[in-house]
């Protein structure tokens, strides 16, 4: 096992080109399951693969275990890769798949047969060793690949979307297993995905990246609840954190024509910016939902997702005497769009009016241009 250490890396494919990894600078400690999350372009599997030996490093360096890998080729690294297509042998068995890099290694027939036990014990595969991969489900396949890279006992892990390519179900039971696995075995380990939800199950800790940059690498808990910037608020959840853009006032923000108070240490913060704007980012469990008519924001519900013990509602702000007729956006414009969390069977249906009154203690401000937390 060993830790892994990103400084000031980077990855430029075209020279004068913007970086597709842009000075990256992270920690990943000895045993810990890390997980590189971020949108389509981000950097996240660039980062992987440099780290991995398939990618150049054009700047800065990458370390594993002290040792400093530019240079060195993926195949002395030792390290091992976990694909989202599995690349298992069609004509091996299940048990030869594994023994593979042991047999490529050198190791005799009886090691490899141990090491194989071992590792198809801890991955629920004994019963499957004699099998061709065209004889598994997707899930078995997954662990099959993971297994290949068990049994070399490397000093980290490095995986790259293993779970796309598995149906919904099979996701949410596999990616349990693989963060058991990591636990148990201790293996730093390095995961790659696009799933915002997937990261924030899985990993001990969570990089965000966005167009090669490092948003922000923290616990979930910490990325839920203290996001750095309002891109990692936006991404960070699901649905999403609400963000509006709102007008500042003597006392606090006025959102849809409802004042909301702020404490005199976070208004003293956006004074001492003069501010007169700022982006106000509400959770949708942190809104309090009441029938029209009540105290709090006018809305109207849009859609109504059930989801049994929790219940979404897509709607629509309006300011005390604004426009909530049928007319109006289904989801809304940037700034009057709003998505809340009740309790299942809450009753909403498609069109109703109702007011929703935020929770003052559960509110982030950020900068309207720069999007820095204030």
């Amino acid at each position: 096992m060993a830790d892994v250490v990103f400084d000031q890396a980077s990855r430029i494919y075209t020279p004068g080109a913007k970086p597709a990894v842009d000075r990256l600078d992270l920690t990943v400690k000895d045993g810990e399951f890390v997980v590189l999350v971020g949108p389509s372009g981000s950097g996240k599997s660039t980062a992987l693969r440099m780290l991995a030996g398939l990618e150049e490093i054009d700047g800065g360096a990458i370390r594993i275990d002290g040792e400093n890998m530019v240079g060195v080729a993926s195949k002395d690294r030792d390290i091992a890769m976990v694909f989202q297509n599995y690349a298992l042998y069609p004509n091996k068995t299940v048990g030869e798949n594994m023994a593979f890099p042991l047999k490529m290694a050198g190791l005799d027939k009886d090691a490899r047969a141990t090491k194989v036990r071992e590792a198809a014990a801890i991955l629920g595969l004994t019963d499957y060793l004699d099998r061709k991969p065209r004889a598994l489900s997707g899930g078995q396949r997954q662990r099959v690949a993971m297994g290949r890279a068990i049994v070399r006992e490397p000093r980290v892990f490095l995986m790259d979307e293993p779970l796309s390519n598995l149906d919904a179900k099979m996701r949410v039971s596999t990616r349990t297993e693989i963060a058991a696995l990591q636990r148990r075995l201790g293996v730093t380990t390095v995961y790659v995905t696009h799933d915002q939800v997937e990261a924030m199950t899985m990993g001990d800790r969570v990089a965000l990246l966005a167009d090669g940059k490092l948003q922000q690498f923290a616990t979930p808990a910490d990325l839920y609840d203290r996001p750095d910037n309002a891109f990692v608020a936006g991404f960070i959840g699901s649905p999403a954190m609400n963000l509006f853009t709102v007008p500042v006032t003597e006392r606090g923000v006025r959102l849809a024509g409802h004042e909301i108070g702020l404490p005199q240490d976070v208004r003293s913060t956006i004074g001492a910016q003069q501010l007169s704007t700022v982006t106000l980012g509400i959770r949708p469990e942190q809104w309090s939902v009441s029938s029209d008519g009540g105290e709090g924001i006018p809305a109207r519900v849009d859609v109504v997702e059930e989801l049994g013990s929790d219940a979404y509602l897509y709607g629509t702000l309006a300011e005390s005497s604004g426009d909530l007729s049928a007319t109006a956006s289904l989801t809304g414009s940037k700034d009057d769009a709003v998505v809340v969390r009740t309790g299942g069977r809450s009753g909403a249906r498609r069109g109703d009016r109702v007011a929703l009154t935020p929770s003052v203690e559960g509110l982030h401000l950020f900068h309207p241009e720069t999007g820095a937390r204030l």
